[in-house]
């Protein structure tokens, strides 16, 4: 009863601090400590309009690299002082992945970041702050810490992780990727690129984390829908998708609020696993 009882204090206290409402968000927008960043695949959609002050990361331009693997600390440190992030700063993301800025800034330490706990279009169609007006922070100076590894797995771990009895690999991909029907979500192929999945992973698709206004849903419908990879436990589980983001949310539900130890992002993902010639593949 102690360890059940001290499991729920933990999802309770997890979820107050690291998910806030619309409501909150336009109270405390203007805060200067408050930075709002909005994470997308691309500009499309922030240039069409985005949360008054907020910063575009982009996926592919601002978090990774040409081969698609996470930047280093040095390019971390820069998306930071240019986003006029510093170490008091209360960051809130948002967006098509969020839970992907929250890893990278938890990665590297940061004490206080939140998901906005809606849809983008949610925001928008409540009549709240909008614009297309781009901000420039003034820049900022935040050295950091090396990266925290306990929350991050890299290839060489994951394939030491296939067939193991002591980690959970999780591919939170749609089905079709997963069967290796196509590599990129969108269906699209990539050139010397193998679609499938990693040997022995267990098949759990991330959409269903969210209910129609885009909130996460409550720690019970999320436990249900987590239950095949053993909430409970203290094995590793190793999630992951294409470029991180939705392996990033399936990290952030299971760590934040179903209180689950020992949980680590594959960020490289199928982009980065499925480009490499003798990395093994399953299809299915």
């Amino acid at each position: 009863m102690a360890t059940t009882a001290a499991a729920r204090r933990h999802e309770e206290l997890g979820r107050d601090e690291v998910l806030v409402g619309p409501d909150w968000l336009e109270e405390h927008l203007h805060d200067p400590d408050l930075r709002a960043i909005e994470v997308d695949a691309s500009a499309t959609a922030y240039d069409e309009g985005h949360i008054e002050g907020a910063v575009l990361w982009n996926v592919y331009r601002d978090l990774k690299d040409s081969e698609y693997r996470l930047i280093d600390k040095a390019a971390v440190e820069r998306l930071f002082a240019r986003s006029g992030i510093t170490r008091d700063s209360v960051v809130i993301v948002y967006g098509y992945a969020p839970a992907l800025g929250f890893w990278l800034l938890k990665l590297y330490g940061h004490a206080d970041v939140r998901i906005l706990d809606c849809a983008r279009g949610g925001w928008h169609d409540g009549g709240r702050p909008w614009t297309k007006d781009v901000e420039t922070p003034m820049p900022t100076r935040y050295p950091l810490p090396e990266p925290d590894e306990r929350i991050r797995a890299v290839q060489p771990v994951v394939e030491d992780a296939i067939g193991s009895s002591t980690s959970i690999l999780v591919d939170v991909r749609s089905g079709s990727e997963y069967r290796g029907e196509r590599f990129w979500p969108s269906g699209g192929l990539e050139e010397g690129g193998r679609p499938g999945h990693i040997p022995s992973a267990v098949h759990l698709p991330i959409e269903e984390v969210y209910d129609k206004t885009g909130s996460f849903r409550s720690p019970a419908e999320l436990r249900r829908l987590f239950a095949p990879v053993d909430t409970k436990g203290d094995g590793e589980i190793i999630p992951y998708c294409t470029i991180g983001g939705r392996a990033s949310t399936a990290w952030f539900v299971l760590s934040y609020l179903l209180g689950r130890r020992h949980v680590r992002v594959y960020d490289g993902s199928w982009a980065e696993w499925g480009r490499m010639p003798a990395t093994p593949v399953a299809c299915a």
